[in-house]
């Protein structure tokens, strides 16, 4: 029997690898949820951790909003920015660190750009909220940390053999694993207890019609597509994308418009706080 396949459950449960989600993003979380609470509470939260302070004013004054004006303070940042704008950048860097941590650089920066890519979507074609879809977008790849690690060669080999034929990573994934990134995904979202929508999109993101949310997470699967780094033209299914009914006629340039705007929030979260 190969013991690198996966019973999906079991393996969640019992990964110690994986990560609670992190602290900051937790108390962020229930202060958002409450509503007897506010920006003050959120303001406070953000002000003891230091690092996130200080990339939330730099992500404020930089480029990639647009203010005209100098923003010095949390407590102005999250006037102008609102509470679901400051969680995702809360979300973002909390993840960076969790997934740099684990070795995942290079899905975090992919996360990214789909979070991006997602959230823009959404304000275009108005069929999630875009602060849910950048959420679902910066998500939607988390199982592949638990694949990752449960064999990072055999891994790297599935990712390989994918990229070089150009086929659908979940097929390869199940026949090497048993299982694939968006059931294990999924299972990680109910553990850390997120919203049906973020499990439901994790789980059929490489197919969004077999979901109950298709539209929502449709969003996510372009946006996926968009910013896959080694496809030179993005591959939309036809199929998918009749039952989605969301036409997009000029992918490489709306591409290009999103790796514009992600390279400047990539090159905020990485820079030295």
């Amino acid at each position: 029997m190969d013991n690198n396949r996966i019973n999906p459950q079991q393996y969640v449960d019992e990964f110690k690898d994986i990560p609670p989600m992190p602290n900051v993003m937790v108390r962020a979380l229930e202060v958002i949820k409450n509503p007897q609470t506010g920006i003050r509470e959120l303001a406070n939260i953000m002000s003891v951790d230091q690092a996130i302070s200080t990339k939330t004013l730099s992500l404020v004054n930089s480029a990639y909003y647009g203010f005209h004006q100098q923003i010095t303070s949390i407590n102005k940042a999250l006037v102008i920015l609102g509470m679901m704008k400051a969680k995702n950048i809360i979300m973002s860097f909390a993840l960076k660190q969790m997934m740099t941590a684990q070795g995942s650089r290079e899905l975090w920066e992919h996360s990214t750009k789909c979070a991006i890519a997602s959230e823009m979507l959404a304000e275009e074609y108005k069929v999630i909220n875009p602060d849910d879809a950048f959420v679902i977008g910066f998500l939607h790849d988390i199982g592949k940390m638990l694949l990752n690690a449960k064999n990072p060669i055999k891994y790297s080999k599935v990712r390989y053999i994918a990229q070089q034929n150009q086929a659908d990573l979940v097929e390869i994934e199940d026949s090497f694993f048993g299982t694939n990134h968006c059931v294990l995904g999924a299972l990680v979202s109910k553990k850390w207890q997120l919203p049906v929508i973020l499990t439901n999109c994790i789980r059929y993101h490489h197919n969004p019609v077999q979901s109950s949310l298709p539209g929502a997470c449709g969003i996510v699967y372009i946006a996926d597509r968009l910013v896959q780094p080694k496809i030179p033209n993005p591959i939309l299914d036809p199929k998918i994308m009749d039952r989605l009914d969301i036409q997009i006629s000029d992918p490489l340039a709306l591409r290009e418009s999103i790796l514009a705007r992600a390279s400047i929030f990539l090159k905020e979260m990485q820079s030295p706080t």
